[in-house]
């Protein structure tokens, strides 16, 4: 088992920016694709980023590339999201994931653990 908490959620400005984190707990956090995705309302859960567990390939969507960035830290088992140039259409609830071994594979059915979640809201 392993068990995900986000962090770092909140409310922010039109080009701002957050930071969540993503601390993890249970197996061996390094054997796993770690993953952010996120969900607004009344729409499926998509892909935003993932990273390889040895943190040296990440992917990223399409809408989020150039603005936000993934990263992770082994020892402290924990996965970042950094988040610039916020958008109003950036609101959502940010979960990340743990699952399969490749970083290009982004589909929500495919991750193995989730965590709650942590909300976003970008006003205009």
């Amino acid at each position: 088992q392993v068990q995900l908490v986000e962090s770092g959620g909140g409310l922010v400005q039109t080009g701002g920016s957050l930071r969540l984190s993503c601390a993890a707990s249970g197996r061996t956090f390094s054997n796993y694709v770690m993953g952010w995705f996120r969900q607004a309302p009344g729409k499926e859960r998509e892909f935003v980023a993932t990273i390889s567990w040895s943190g040296n390939i990440k992917y990223y969507a399409a809408t989020v590339k150039d603005r936000f960035t993934i990263s992770k830290d082994n020892a402290k088992n924990t996965v970042y999201l950094e988040m610039n140039s916020l958008k109003p259409e950036d609101t959502a609830v940010y979960y990340c994931g743990a699952g399969p071994s490749s970083v290009r594979v982004i589909a929500p059915s495919r991750y193995d653990y989730w965590g709650q979640g942590t909300q976003v809201t970008v006003s205009s």
